[in-house]
Formats: structure tokens, sequence, C-alpha cells
């Protein structure tokens, strides 16, 4: 039930990508807001019933990954209403604001099954509170957004993009920091359950409380940050930095459990999420300058309006396949506890982020790929 939402959402992002224009940002943004309406009252529905079926329950998780898919969509609307100077900028603060919501999620669904309801536990809030808001976003869509008719889906520009090697380099690369930020946060209610079931919850009068969400938090407002400090140590040299630390304090994080200290777990996972918010933007950076300068295009002598297509088309494909962290990480950590312990788990994400500093070092920070690339 953790996974799946993951696993939907980012095999939605690619034929998301390409409704913008084929529908209209507008148009698309108002049925992709109202489409969210089903998982929500799906989920009020069964929680409601506690003889709800196993697959019925995994439907409705399937569906929450429209929102996934949203932000596939989201993201390419934007691109065409700004100029080059400008999107960084502007697609920062959307992705910002996009992987803020599981810290808003994992912050509020507490707060509505008790305060909202009146004290009692109620669940069928934690579906139902996001209707007003997704009928205020379809009304603010269809009142105050565009369609453009400049905006053309680019399919030619994404299977050209998908035959060069750096894009399934760049996508490895990002599973290890997106795929860890959305995959941890899915789960990180639950470790804290297992680890520290004292902790899973904390009651400030009848409000509920989860610090689960202080992860996502921490990682979102890391991601800028990271993308800016690309900017000045270069992307390669930040997404190494990112892994070796990620590593590190995941190492940490095994020694230290026999040591039962809930406070001492917290705070490195919040060093965790941070890691792999720099990591996220450090990434991020890199592809339009990798594609700009070292790809097969850019090395045949291909014009910077063809390369700066290639890394467009690669962004939306990097993103997704990124995504599919959310949907291993879980899978990885349920088949450790199957022995007893979420241990092998993270020796398991530990040499993965060994690897992946190793790809990233070789392929970018290597002295002969240097020179040969640049700064990148």
């Amino acid at each position: 039930l953790i996974s799946i939402p993951s696993l939907v959402g980012a095999t939605l992002r690619i034929p998301y990508t390409f409704m913008v224009p084929r529908f209209g940002g507008r148009n698309w943004t108002i049925v992709s807001a109202l489409l969210l309406l089903i998982p929500t009252a799906g989920l009020a529905l069964c929680v409601s019933n506690p003889g709800t079926p196993f697959g019925v329950m995994l439907l409705v998780a399937g569906l929450a990954g429209f929102g996934g898919g949203n932000f596939a969509s989201s993201m390419a609307n934007i691109t065409f209403f700004y100029p080059a100077r400008e999107k960084g900028w502007a697609l920062g603060l959307n992705a910002a604001g996009g992987n803020l919501g599981a810290a808003v999620a994992q912050l509020v669904v507490p707060i509505a099954v008790t305060v909202l309801a009146a004290g009692t536990v109620n669940l069928p809030m934690a579906g139902l509170i996001w209707i007003p808001l997704i009928l205020v976003a379809a009304f603010g869509a269809w009142k105050y957004m565009n369609n453009l008719t400049s905006a053309k889906g680019d399919v030619a520009g994404s299977i050209a993009a998908l035959k060069e090697p750096h894009l399934w380099v760049m996508a490895f690369l990002y599973i290890g920091t997106f795929g860890s930020f959305i995959g941890f946060s899915g789960v990180f209610p639950k470790l804290i359950k297992d680890y520290f079931p004292a902790f899973s919850s904390m009651h400030l009068g009848a409000v509920v409380l989860s610090l689960a969400f202080l992860g996502p938090l921490v990682g979102s407002l890391a991601r800028p940050y990271g993308g800016r400090m690309a900017d000045r140590m270069g992307g390669a040299r930040m997404t190494v930095t990112a892994f070796a630390a990620m590593a590190v304090i995941t190492l940490t994080m095994i020694w230290t459990l026999p040591l039962k200290n809930f406070w001492l777990f917290l705070v490195l996972f919040l060093f965790l999420f941070t890691a792999s918010g720099f990591g996220n933007g450090a990434t991020y950076r890199m592809i339009p300058v990798i594609f700009a300068t070292s790809s097969r295009a850019a090395l045949s002598g291909a014009k910077p309006a063809e390369t700066a297509r290639l890394a467009a088309s690669s962004l939306g494909l990097i993103s997704a396949i990124g995504a599919y962290g959310g949907f291993v990480i879980p899978q990885v950590l349920n088949a450790s506890s199957a022995s007893g312990s979420y241990t092998p788990a993270f020796y398991g994400f530990v040499g993965a982020y060994v690897l992946m500093l190793i790809v990233c070092w070789a392929c970018y920070l290597r002295k002969a790929n240097r020179n040969a690339m640049g700064h990148i």
C-alpha cells in the first residue's frame, strides 16, 4: 500500500508530460485536479468500512498515483510560460511546492482525523479534507489559467533523448537522490512506528502529531540550496558529496540503532533527507549542462536549440525514472523485514550510494572526462 502510489505516479509522469501540449495547460489542470477526487473520496469510503477488501484498498492506493502524474504535467506547463532566464526559478518553486506535499500530508492528516473530527478518531477525514482544496484548485485553474497555442509536445525529442547514454547515467543517479527522498518520505512513519512505537504519535492536548513530516520538510527545503551550491561547486562534485554523506549517515544510523535512542535516530534521518535534497538539486542542475556540452548531439555539432530540446525532454524522463525509487525503497525494506530486520536493506542502500558515487565520479569527475567535458 505504501509503495503502489509511487509506482503508479512514476509511470503516469511520462504520459502526463504530453497532456499539456495535447489538451492545453488550463484544460488539463482542471481535469487532472478533478481526477484527484476519485482517490480522496475512495480513501474516505474505504477506511469508513473495516471490512474493505485489501484489493480495493490497493486499487485506491494506486489511484492516489494521479498526484504524481500531476506533478509532471505542472512542470511541463510551467516551461511554456517563462523565458529561459526565469525557468530555473519557476521550476524550482514548483518542485519545492510539490515535494512539500508529503510533509504537509503527514502533518495535517493526523490533526484532521482528531481535531477536525471533534476529538475522536475519524479516519474518513484523511480523505475528505482534500476535497474542498481540490475543488478550489480546479476553480482557480478554470478562472485564472490559460491554454497556450504555442505549446507543442516533443515526442521526437523524447525518443532522441532515450538514445543518449548520459540520460541513463543521470536517471541512475536521480534514483539515488530523488528516489531516496520520495521513498523514505513514504516509509518514514512506518520506520518510526516499528523502531520506536512510543514516538509514532505525540499528543498535544487534542492534537495528534507525528514527527515524520519533518523528514520530507527538510528534504524539500534543501533542494533549492543543492542547486545553488551546485552552481558554485559544480553539479557532479555536489552530487558525489551528497552520496558520500548519505552513505555515511546511513551507516551511522545502522551502528547506533542498538542504542535505541529515538532522538538520535530522528536527527540522523533528517540529515539523510537533507543530503538527498541537496543531491536532488545538484543532479537536476547537471542535466542541461551535460546535454549542452557532452551529449552525442553536442559532440556532433548540434545547435544549442537542439541540445536544449534534448535536455528538456531528458528532464521529464529522468524525473519519471527517478520517481520509481519511491516504489523500490519500500519494497526492499519490506523484503528485508521478512527476515526479521531492516538492517540488511539499509546496508544495501549504503552499497547503492557508494556505487552511485563511483559512477558519478567516473563519468563526470575523473580527470580525463573532466578535461573533455569541462565544469559540470
